[in-house]
């Protein structure tokens, strides 16, 4: 509930409106120190590469899918799972460690957990692990993924609630997400208003240097607008 108090909707709705890379340029400018770390440095598969940006609060998870896994020790976990999935802060983005090696032999994301996981109000995923059943999944939800792949196999939650790492980015459960084709970025909550004030001059600066660069006045001109 501290993120859903510490974000305002007009928050949210700037970060909506921006895509994972201008995040990533607008943290360069407002906090220096997180330049090289906090988001993915791997490819991730992005079956739907024209929804908008998924912002919302990370829940953790890690999975496997290789070996079987049963009993009612297991059912009561994927309950409290459920409830983890479910409480706030509101809405999610649930990030997903797969802990087989390889990832990816067993995919937790298809048809039904797509539908019941924007039912407790998630957005979508970020996981090195694997996703199916692409033309059926829940609308609007998005997915970054390691891989593609054909079988759930045995999948099952290993642990929730806890540190996760996907691609390099290392994350707690609580933390601010924004994701979109091109990968995900941890977004500092008490950065959010610099960043929207960053952003006329950032924008400014971009279109400076390309306007040099279509000009056709060589690289002089160019030059001139890096030095601004």
């Amino acid at each position: 509930s501290e993120g859903k108090i510490m974000v305002t909707e007009s928050q949210f709705a700037f970060l909506r409106s921006i895509d994972t890379p201008t995040v990533c340029n607008l943290i360069e400018i407002v906090a220096p120190e997180r330049r090289g770390a906090g988001y993915t440095v791997a490819h991730l598969h992005c079956p739907f590469p024209d929804l908008a940006p998924m912002v919302g609060f990370a829940k953790t998870v890690t999975i496997r899918a290789r070996d079987a896994v049963s009993g009612s020790s297991y059912m009561q976990k994927r309950m409290d799972y459920l409830d983890y999935v479910g409480a706030a802060p509101q809405p999610s983005v649930v990030l997903i460690q797969d802990l087989d090696e390889p990832a990816g032999y067993g995919a937790f994301w298809g048809e039904v957990q797509t539908n019941v996981h924007k039912a407790l109000g998630c957005l979508g995923t970020v996981t090195n692990g694997s996703v199916r059943d692409i033309p059926a999944v829940a609308l609007d939800f998005q997915m970054l993924a390691g891989s593609v792949g054909p079988s759930h196999a045995y999948v099952h939650v290993v642990d929730f609630g806890i540190p996760v790492t996907i691609h390099g980015m290392s994350t707690k459960s609580g933390d601010l997400i924004h994701a979109d084709r091109h990968g995900a970025v941890i977004v500092p909550v008490d950065k959010i208003d610099p960043m929207r004030d960053a952003l006329d001059g950032l924008m400014k600066q971009e279109a400076r240097i390309i306007a040099a660069a279509k000009s056709g006045q060589g690289v002089d001109a160019i030059k001139a607008a890096f030095r601004g």
